[in-house]
């Protein structure tokens, strides 16, 4: 119940992980959301800047203009040593008049002697204003508000002369038209900020779309992939980096499908591989089995044969955990080797074969072939090339094996007077369980993983393997390059010096 309740666990979440991202946790809803973001931001700032702005410039201008006729009032009020309602009253009528609402003039002590008001007119009392008192106080008062759609300015300064001083005179201006077209600004801005986030939500909607639209490609590609669809592809729009990522994809996609590929054509192979010898024990066991009159002669004949196809298992499964170690690229354990050693050795275990075989074996090695690699790799390297030459041999054919050095690089060469390949399949020789004549080889006892194997091993090391027709004789030419150690202790890339 455990193991089954765990295993509808983990179905639901794959079922989950597949469906549709709601919009609110998209990406493209975070897009959306930080456009709108910014542009509210944008907005906002619109809508309070230049209103504040301007209202600043409006109470700066009111001021400085209602001080500077205050001032003018004072002035021409001050030449007079002592101020009388009907002298303040003949003197406000010589002046131009007025753009200000209220004017009220006063003396020393306070009592106002003029005041131009027509609804509060308080001519005769004290002007009880904190303006008035602080100008009879000597200071200069100016101050602007704005209240129920209008700008309200006031001023007051003393009036001196000669040091003394006589009165004060104070402005008032209760202005609505320059309100009315601060209003009318603000209520401007407000269409246009109106419009500017009605548009901004369409673009803001259709950039969020077109800026995910390679995301949602790539999703959808990778659900595919993981459903086994190796082969499908995305389109990537545009040069940026969803446009990049998408390439990768599509170049990782390729990847696992050739992985797959060969996953598929090694395990269709070994299981054909692995059948026919095992279809061959049942049938020869059956036979033994099934006749209980056979000779003793032919039970030991048949018996013999299951031996070998039992020794052709062992090889092949050997070969097939060769091949798995190699493709597992575990840590090695690299030391110096001499390339010259490790081929004698070869040479050593393989010439019964060549003998048995028919073939001349001859191995010209030099000294100073040092390069540095896990002895058993090597080994494997240079047993399956001379061994695969030995086989693919003719009788009284010949095989030569060479080690030596040139420049930084370490060169394995092993050359045959065999059947020679074929041009069409020299670039599928090091595939896995390839073989150019299928006959020849089974009746040598190949499994068609020694190159492969070879070839895997060279590659873990640095090297690899070049193939081509002799020119001389017929036959074929194996050449192994590995880079070379130095007298420092490191290596030198191979590939240069081999390709060259």
């Amino acid at each position: 119940m455990e193991q089954l309740g765990a295993e509808g666990r983990t179905g639901r979440a794959g079922g989950a992980g597949s469906g549709r991202v709601p919009f609110f946790r998209s990406i493209q809803s975070k897009y959306a959301l930080s456009y709108l973001l910014v542009a509210a931001v944008i907005l906002l700032v619109l809508n309070t800047y230049p209103i504040l702005m301007a209202q600043d410039m409006v109470f700066s201008t009111k001021e400085n203009a209602l001080k500077g006729q205050a001032l003018t009032i004072g002035s021409a009020l001050a030449v007079s040593e002592s101020l009388t309602a009907e002298g303040v009253e003949q003197a406000m009528s010589l002046l131009e008049e007025l753009q200000v609402t209220r004017v009220v003039i006063t003396n020393a002590a306070g009592l106002i002697l003029y005041d131009s008001s027509q609804l509060d007119n308080r001519e005769g009392d004290y002007a009880l204003m904190g303006e008035v008192v602080a100008a009879l106080r000597g200071e200069d008062v100016v101050g602007s508000e704005y209240r129920e759609g209008a700008f309200c300015s006031r001023a007051a300064v003393p009036m001196v002369y000669r040091g003394v001083t006589l009165g004060a005179v104070y402005l008032y201006e209760y202005d609505t038209q320059q309100a009315q077209v601060l209003l009318s600004i603000q209520s401007n801005l407000r269409y246009i900020s109106l419009v500017i986030c009605l548009v901004a939500c369409l673009m803001v909607l259709v950039l969020a779309k077109a800026l995910t639209r390679n995301t949602a490609v790539l999703l959808g590609g990778i659900r595919r992939v993981r459903e086994g669809e190796y082969s499908h592809r995305v389109e990537p729009r545009g040069k940026d980096e969803m446009a990049q990522l998408a390439t990768e994809f599509n170049q990782l996609t390729h990847r696992l499908q050739i992985t797959e590929e060969a996953r598929r054509r090694f395990v269709s192979d070994a299981s054909h591989e692995l059948k026919t010898p095992l279809a061959s024990i049942r049938l020869l066991t059956d036979s033994i089995l099934q006749n209980p009159d056979v000779d003793p002669g032919t039970v030991r004949e048949f018996v013999h044969d299951i031996g070998e196809e039992a020794d052709r298992l062992t090889r092949i499964s050997q070969r097939l955990l060769t091949l798995t170690r190699l493709d597992a690229k575990a840590e090695r354990r690299r030391e110096p080797v001499e390339l010259d050693d490790v081929v004698q050795k070869v040479v050593h275990m393989l010439r019964p074969l060549a003998q048995a075989n028919q073939v001349d074996l001859y191995a010209v090695l030099q000294p100073d072939c040092t390069l540095l690699a896990n002895e058993d790799d090597l080994y494997q390297v240079a047993f399956n090339l001379v061994e695969n030459a030995i086989k693919y041999n003719l009788p009284g054919g010949r095989v030569d094996v060479k080690a030596h050095r040139e420049h930084n690089c370490v060169l394995l060469t092993v050359e045959d007077t065999g059947v020679g390949i074929p041009e069409e399949d020299m670039p599928k020789i090091f595939d896995r369980f390839y073989r150019a004549d299928k006959a020849r080889s089974r009746a040598a006892g190949g499994t068609g993983l020694g190159l492969s194997i070879a070839k895997d091993a060279a590659r873990l090391h640095g090297g690899h393997i070049n193939v081509c027709r002799r020119t001389d004789v017929p036959g074929t030419r194996f050449e192994a390059v590995f880079p070379a150690l130095t007298e420092e202790g490191g290596v030198r890339g191979a590939h240069s010096e081999a390709d060259g």
